[in-house]
């Protein structure tokens, strides 16, 4: 089962996270996860640059060390880096403090202060640790780029018709992913429906 948006209850849950923008204008924020990765990351870092867009990449800790210089690359364009952990960590699974240590391992190549729980998987308990240090990001459309069995067709009409105001939308720049095959259709159609791409203000 794909759930294309969080939880209706993750809002209450986790009430300092964001999902989306606040906003009454037609705003939309780009994120990647799981990178950076030597192939998908510089066509997606090109890709914007045409566009002249900044987003958000939350990066995991493992792959920003063995690819610092991307992970330069990303900073030097203007683009934000987050927190995705060192180790994608399933929430759920992992005690509290193995959890906040492989997000506090990651900080290091990534960031200290933003972080975007893998797989939106977080636990109250980890929350409230980690909300003391991070401004703690989800997501408000997950179009499942990273699932080749979905198809590019499929990842644009979730996108097409879940698009709202401040829209924070997670693609991921992975080996994996189709995000580079459709990031200028998807970008075309949400500038001639009148949206603008922006970064949050935290």
């Amino acid at each position: 089962m794909r759930l294309f948006r969080p939880c209706f209850l993750s809002g209450w849950l986790y009430p300092e996270a964001l999902f989306r923008i606040d906003t009454g204008e037609k705003l939309l924020c780009l994120t990647f996860d799981d990178g950076p990765d030597p192939e998908s990351t510089p066509r997606i870092l090109e890709i914007l640059d045409n566009y002249d867009i900044k987003a958000l990449f939350f990066l995991d800790g493992k792959a920003a060390e063995k690819h610092p210089g991307l992970v330069s690359i990303i900073s030097s364009k203007g683009h934000i880096t987050g927190n995705h952990g060192y180790n994608h960590i399933n929430g759920w699974t992992a005690s509290t403090n193995r959890y906040v240590s492989d997000i506090t391992n990651a900080s290091e190549f990534s960031s200290d202060c933003l972080f975007r729980p893998p797989y939106g998987r977080l636990r109250l308990s980890q929350y409230r640790k980690l909300k003391r240090q991070f401004k703690i990001i989800f997501w408000d459309i997950m179009p499942y780029d990273f699932d080749k069995n979905f198809g590019s067709r499929n990842v644009l009409k979730v996108l097409q018709k879940k698009l709202r105001k401040g829209s924070l939308i997670v693609f991921h720049d992975t080996r994996n992913s189709i995000a580079p095959e459709i990031l200028p259709e998807f970008i075309n159609y949400s500038i001639s429906k009148g949206y603008r791409f922006v970064l949050p203000v935290f």
